[in-house]
């Protein structure tokens, strides 16, 4: 007898093809595609789904839910989306591996304003430790991958400088043991200190290692590089041609008109030439990080407690004014979120200019005040996208969806709720950007492909059971700026390793979840 038959669908297998008729049996938490009659197939729980699709269970390229899911493992606004698996350690901020206490915990401060301050089930300091934690704890999988921030915390500390040739090899040992126990790959995040002390040089050192041990290198580039422009993705293509890792290039985007048009130009060039690149982007034209890191990077040398110091002294802080960035139009396009403190609650959602404004300070004065007394866990949604371009991203075969979504604050940005279903709703069925089959590749067996999960993102006999129900006429979201915690339309059924965890639209409180591990090649 089967655990769970799902009949009376069109079946998207995830693989580009198109949709076929066929009931998708569970056993033991692994797939059979049954054909034909299926009137003598037994059942402990059949689920007629009335000519909806059925397909795998989406992948999130791009998640921060590495330590929320901890406090929340319910993981709503992730699995009501259908979102079955998420990649975690992005942006070069994760939590693994520390070899010092004081490190991790100055970390978890230094990053609050974007994957928040839950309470933690224990410490940890391996990679192996850490994955451990979810494993049937969480509604949803996880994939990891390593930040070069607690790399070079671990081997080189919180200065900006290069390594000696003995901390690069520290940095390697750490990156190779923690791929040994399930890491994916590194990723980056350029424009967060301490990873992006890190010069071109001592990332393609790493990433030779990433590349030798069957990993990829996942990449929120360098803004500030150069032309601020094309500059800071060349220097990525660089890392990939000089290592020869696999390419990912995060949350790709550009406010520029016709930015998108040079962009994918370059990104062509570099498949042209033979290298292996691929990118994410969110569907929403809305950023958002922490709040922390519109200060310069040289007020982050020598770890929290310095920066902490820097915030509070009078000085320092118009020394910092005058490197502010403000990452979108102007600071009214800022909307701070994640307030705690009960006097601090009336600014919930507002912007820097109008919190400002109401406190009678400067823009920094502002922003240090606020950031010391919410303990730094403070993020932001900017107005800062371009429809025109997102589109034009969405379009190109290399491109795989990631929400890039925080779980803090309640004005959050309404790409954490929405990201997946917008591509179903507005530009699959309403704008015809993307056919159906193809938008359902790009979020599953795309990138399965990429981070080498050989059992998941396709609906096929022996693959595990990561799938998702959705009516193609009604799929959709609701989630806006002002609006943003709204659960999608049109997704009445998710399944996590064989469990049913959203049945009819409700959560069941199932938490199937695992971390899923990446295997090093042994001969």
């Amino acid at each position: 007898m089967l655990d769970v038959l799902i009949h009376n669908g069109r079946v998207i297998d995830g693989t580009g093809s198109p949709w076929f008729h066929a009931g998708v049996g569970i056993e033991e938490g692994r797939i059979r595609i049954l054909r034909g009659d299926l009137s003598s197939i037994e059942a402990a729980r059949n689920i007629d789904v009335d000519g909806m699709i059925v397909c795998p269970g989406f992948i999130d390229m791009h998640t921060h839910s590495g330590l929320m899911l901890f406090q929340r493992p319910r993981n709503e606004p992730k699995i009501h989306q259908g979102i079955t698996t998420e990649l975690i350690g992005v942006d070069g901020n994760s939590y693994a591996p520390f070899t010092s206490e004081e490190d991790f915990d100055q970390f978890l401060l230094l990053n609050a304003g974007i994957d928040g301050s839950p309470p933690l089930p224990k410490r940890w300091s391996t990679v192996d430790q850490y994955l451990s934690l979810f494993n049937r704890k969480v509604a949803n999988n996880v994939a990891y991958v390593i930040g070069n921030s607690p790399l070079r915390i671990s081997a080189i500390g919180w200065d900006n400088r290069r390594p000696t040739g003995e901390e690069i090899e520290t940095e390697k040992t750490l990156l190779r043991q923690g791929m040994e126990e399930g890491a994916f790959g590194m990723s980056t995040g350029l424009t967060y200190p301490p990873g992006s002390f890190a010069d071109t040089n001592e990332l393609i050192e790493l990433c030779r290692e990433v590349n030798r041990l069957g990993g990829i290198y996942v990449t929120h580039v360098r803004y500030t590089l150069g032309d601020q422009f094309m500059d800071p993705y060349k220097e990525a293509i660089h890392i990939a041609r000089a290592s020869g890792v696999p390419l990912q290039i995060s949350h790709f985007h550009s406010p520029l008109p016709g930015g998108a048009s040079k962009l994918l130009a370059l990104l062509d060039e570099a498949l042209d030439e033979g290298l292996d690149v691929t990118y994410d982007s969110y569907s929403y034209p809305y950023s958002s990080t922490r709040l922390e890191s519109v200060l310069p990077e040289w007020a982050h040398e020598g770890g929290v407690d310095h920066l902490l110091g820097i915030m509070r002294h009078r000085k320092s802080r118009q020394r910092m004014a005058e490197d502010l960035s403000v990452r979108a139009p102007s600071w009214d396009s800022v909307l701070v979120t994640n307030f705690t403190k009960p006097h601090n609650r009336r600014w919930e959602g507002k912007s820097v200019a109008a919190i400002a404004d109401g406190l009678d300070m400067s823009i920094l004065d502002a922003i240090c005040d606020l950031l010391l007394e919410e303990d730094m866990d403070l993020c932001y949604t900017a107005d800062n996208g371009n429809p025109v371009n997102i589109r034009e991203f969405f379009k190109h075969p290399n491109h795989m969806v990631g929400s890039d979504g925080l779980l803090i604050g309640d004005h959050i940005n309404p790409r954490t709720y929405g990201c997946f279903p917008r591509v179903l709703g507005e530009f699959v069925r309403e704008d015809g950007l993307l056919t159906l089959t193809d938008a359902v590749r790009r979020m599953t067996s795309f990138p399965a492909q990429r981070l080498g999960l050989s059992d998941r993102g396709r609906l096929a006999d022996g693959m595990m059971a990561d799938v998702m129900v959705f009516n193609p006429e009604t799929v959709g979201t609701k989630a806006t700026l002002e609006d943003p915690k709204q659960l999608p339309d049109g997704i009445p059924y998710v399944l996590v390793n064989g469990q049913v965890v959203v049945d009819r639209g409700v959560h069941t409180g199932a938490l199937p979840g695992v971390a899923l591990r990446h295997k090093v090649n042994t001969v």
